[in-house]
């Protein structure tokens, strides 16, 4: 077990209790990566209402309700893509919360302007707008994947103290 994802995780359940709040997430490059995290922790059930694995164009269209023209126009790995499956995981769940993340893990697939690492990152509390942010890892894939992971965790605990607030917003 990857100790600082389970203390991360543990932590995170304890903000969203205190909250009362769930978490919904929409996952492509990671893989379910996150809800794994998540749901090495005991109890997680009290505050973890779903995970989608949309991996593919088609899952994501299917699953979140992204639309076919997006992913045609902008692509999977891009703002607006995180930011449709981020609503899509609020629309079908009952989440207070939802996090959707996609990228390019590698070892190919990367471009000059969307190089492997690229990750966008979007979460979106109910009742307020989504917000988004890109982010760059290096490393292999796994090693990407991982840092996702813990970057996730990471800034929906600060969104959980803060929710008013862009998880980046603040050191």
């Amino acid at each position: 077990m990857d100790n600082a994802l389970y203390n991360l995780s543990e932590s995170l359940g304890h903000k969203l209790r205190s909250r009362g709040w769930q978490l919904a997430l929409a996952e492509s490059c990671t893989g379910g990566g996150i809800a794994k995290a998540l749901t090495d922790v005991p109890g997680s059930s009290a505050w973890f209402d779903r995970g989608f694995v949309t991996y593919s164009n088609a899952a994501k269209v299917d699953m979140l309700g992204v639309s076919q023209a997006t992913l045609d126009a902008k692509g999977a790995v891009s703002e607006e893509t995180a930011l449709e499956m981020v609503k899509g995981a609020l629309a079908h769940s009952l989440a207070d919360l939802a996090v959707a993340v996609t990228g390019i893990a590698g070892p190919d697939g990367g471009t000059g302007e969307k190089p492997v690492g690229t990750v966008f990152i979007s979460w979106q509390v109910r009742g307020q707008q989504g917000r988004c942010v890109k982010q760059l890892f290096a490393g292999d894939r796994l090693h990407v994947r991982r840092q996702v992971v813990l970057f996730c965790l990471q800034q929906v605990c600060r969104l959980a103290d803060a929710p008013d607030n862009s998880p980046c917003d603040y050191p």
